[in-house]
């Protein structure tokens, strides 16, 4: 057997006696699965350092553009000019435009201090730096972008929704009882973890919608449910079947949180917040604590996802309460006008018209 090339390869599926190609080892798998990740980490270390020298060029760039404009003065025509000469210079290279170079410039003067930036920043790809510039006027807020950028693997495009959604703001937001319940280092970073109010924009709900169809819908689109939810959660189950003393208990949603090293209970609602939920939710994690929390396992903590609350319900609902209980609000995408849903087809509609033109096509072809 011969490849493109014209030399011999070694088929995996011979055996040792079917031709003149020995039989495979039996830790040959184990060997090019261990040299298939050394190569793929490789191209990434490659990727990051490539990336890295790029920004670090451009910062350079816009660091010398800008002691040119304080010291002479220059303006937007010899900006141009140096433009064209660059990509005249370089044409295999992109990014010399005007409009890069003024680029260049702001990211200098957004982080003036080599030493701190290349740590952090020059990490990020050119386009993330773009939207940092674009959208965020100080440097805390890019500083802090950047850092969860980072943290969370976030495209460009999830770092344009994450600023537009205003998650540094909406971070820590809900209200908790963590302070109490969870020791000091574990309370923090949970109280961290959450947010208020989640925003399930991925999502359009009708006024009558039950809590099962909110479940259905962020199951539907669980990807972005958990990149809402932040790093370290993974998906455990959702109406989770729990026995105590004989009789089933359903969660509406389970996770594992892997810097926390605990499970995390999700209850949805989808009316305003009332009192006898964090009754109901403190019974869910007693017995996931007993039932499921493991050896090393941190305490189960819970968290009810409301349409609305009351700020002073909540308080008083969690004030006694010893089990570690969050709630926050939650927005979704705004649902279709009144007008709009009587005039649109529903989906059943659409499905009977869409198997009719295919009946009809099927007996024209025949």
């Amino acid at each position: 057997m011969t490849n493109l090339s014209g030399f011999p390869v070694s088929d995996p599926r011979l055996s040792e006696g079917s031709g003149d190609i020995p039989a495979l080892p039996d830790n040959y798998a184990a060997l090019l699965a261990d040299l298939k990740a050394r190569i793929g980490a490789a191209q990434v270390r490659a990727a990051v350092a490539v990336n890295t020298e790029l920004v670090t060029l451009y910062w350079q760039v816009g660091h010398a553009l800008n002691e040119r404009v304080r010291q002479a003065g220059w303006g937007a025509k010899v900006l141009d000019q140096l433009s064209r000469d660059l990509k005249m210079a370089f044409p295999e290279l992109g990014g010399f435009s005007p409009r890069n170079l003024r680029y260049m410039r702001q990211f200098a003067a957004a982080w003036p201090a080599p030493e701190f930036w290349q740590q952090v920043v020059a990490k990020l790809s050119w386009s993330h730096h773009v939207v940092l510039l674009e959208k965020l006027d100080t440097p805390e807020r890019r500083l802090w972008y950047a850092r969860a950028a980072l943290e969370g693997g976030w495209s460009r495009n999830i770092l344009v929704h994450q600023i537009e959604s205003r998650l540094l703001e909406r971070r820590g937001a809900a209200q908790t009882n963590f302070s109490r319940t969870l020791p000091a280092p574990q309370s923090e970073l949970a109280r961290d973890l959450l947010k208020n109010p989640y925003a399930f924009d991925f999502l359009t709900q009708g006024q009558t919608a039950h809590e099962r169809d909110l479940e259905r819908g962020l199951l539907a689109h669980l990807r972005a449910f958990l990149l809402e939810l932040g790093v370290g959660f993974a998906f455990m189950g959702n109406q989770y079947r729990l026995m105590v003393g004989g009789e089933e208990f359903f969660l509406d949603l389970l996770f594992y949180h892997a810097r926390l090293h605990c499970y995390v209970v999700i209850e949805l609602k989808v009316t305003e917040f009332r009192p006898e939920y964090a009754g109901k939710l403190s019974f869910y994690l007693t017995a996931v604590n007993r039932e499921l929390r493991g050896e090393g396992d941190a305490p189960t903590i819970g968290i009810l996802l409301c349409k609305t609350k009351n700020d002073v319900v909540v308080e008083y609902a969690l004030a006694e309460n010893t089990q570690p209980i969050g709630v926050s609000t939650y927005m979704l995408a705004d649902a279709l006008p009144q007008e709009l849903q009587d005039v649109l087809p529903t989906v059943e509609q659409l499905e009977a018209e869409l198997e009719r033109l295919e009946t009809g096509a099927g007996e024209e072809e025949g």
